[in-house]
């Protein structure tokens, strides 16, 4: 099955970020999107973001404009969410990030009214119904479709830092699942979800599509739902993998990750280096430690099995990637994952809260609605 690739300017920058809304007095998820998605989309159409809906009508996905830097992409973020509260503001709508909702239900969502979603909830059935996820995605220009499986298969080295880094779903449905990111484990029961097959090269990819498409598994590339895919349509590498982030600052840090990361493997392929690779059982082993562990994860960082702490690797990561920062202009950006390494990621920060009120979920939701509205800082109990 033949798949074009379309152009796009190397190493550009877009984000889309799923956020919940929430009733401000209670902290569960209101169902109120369409109420507001007309006027928002309508507003939205002259601007470089967009608003939309998703799977549940307890969502709105802000989405950038092609950025031509982190900090542009993330302007664009900040325009967007400041039009969706000049909508839930008066509503009485309040906005939260997170992998997961600490404690709603699956059964008190509905799901929005469009037929590929559905379709989806009638193939996938329970599994559909409880993907009560939330999550960011990051796209990054790459202008040579012979470069996109080389630099996927290097990236999915480097998922479970991005998976760290990101992790905040610890709760579900009023429980506390001892994993960093539940959400990890919870989407990749989906049809095509999951870690990327390792495939070589564009003309695998197409084959792997005739094959999915000719016995109805999907009906084109828009329903792979890997953690890290080609988006053909857009001439990026699409990473997926990461929770909602709780805050805009760590959506820049992760961001800047994914693009300076994109960016080093593609000069390695300019220059004919070799790139990074690991054994899918690997990949598999750190997809599973960075979501039960998070930032105290042991990570197993080359294919001859050497282990190393997330954070540590991180530390070095950074270090050896901030020329290629400086270049991109994202430095700052960059550097800010150290601020999440030594403060803590957006799971460690809702597990505080929850050990310093008894258990009080609904103090979780507050705190994560405080931390939307006015950045990441010590938990306020």
């Amino acid at each position: 099955m033949q798949q074009e690739f379309a152009p796009s300017p190397r190493s550009t920058v877009g984000l889309e970020w799923e956020v919940m809304l929430a009733d401000p007095s209670t902290g569960d998820l209101a169902g109120r999107a369409p109420e507001l998605l007309e006027a928002l989309e309508a507003e939205s159409e002259p601007e470089r973001h967009t608003v939309t809906g998703e799977l549940l009508t307890n969502t709105i996905e802000v989405t950038s404009g092609i950025g031509t830097s982190v900090s542009q992409a993330i302007g664009d973020i900040a325009h967007a969410i400041t039009a969706v509260r000049a909508a839930t503001d008066p509503a009485g709508i309040e906005l939260l990030s997170a992998g997961s909702h600490p404690f709603a239900q699956w059964f008190d969502q509905q799901v929005t009214d469009k037929s590929r979603y559905h379709r989806m909830i009638e193939r996938t059935q329970w599994w559909g119904r409880n993907m009560m996820i939330w999550g960011i995605h990051v796209h990054i220009g790459v202008e040579d479709r012979d470069k996109v499986f080389p630099i996927i298969n290097a990236l999915t080295c480097f998922l479970p830092h991005l998976q760290s880094l990101a992790a905040s779903s610890p709760f579900w449905a009023g429980e506390r699942t001892g994993y960093a990111s539940n959400r990890a484990l919870v989407f990749q029961q989906l049809p095509t979800a999951g870690l990327p097959w390792p495939l070589q090269s564009w003309a695998e990819f197409e084959r792997y599509l005739g094959d999915m498409t000719r016995t109805d598994v999907m009906a084109d590339a828009s329903e792979i739902r890997w953690d890290i895919r080609p988006a053909p349509r857009w001439g990026t590498i699409e990473v997926r993998a990461c929770d909602g982030l709780s805050t805009l600052t760590e959506l820049a840090s992760v961001a800047a990750l994914v693009q300076v990361l994109v960016e080093h493997f593609s000069r390695m392929l300019d220059s004919g280096e070799p790139l990074p690779q690991m054994p899918a059982w690997f990949h598999r082993e750190n997809k599973w430690r960075a979501a039960r562990y998070g930032l105290d994860a042991r990570l197993i960082i080359d294919a001859d099995g050497s282990q190393q702490p997330v954070r540590d690797h991180l530390r070095e990561q950074i270090a050896a990637l901030t020329p290629v920062a400086r270049d991109l202009g994202c430095e700052s950006e960059l550097a800010s994952i150290h601020t999440i390494l030594s403060e803590g990621a957006s799971y460690e920060r809702q597990l505080a809260v929850a050990d310093a009120t008894d258990g009080d979920l609904h103090e979780v939701v507050q705190h994560l609605i405080r931390e939307f509205r006015s950045g990441p800082g010590v938990p306020v109990i």
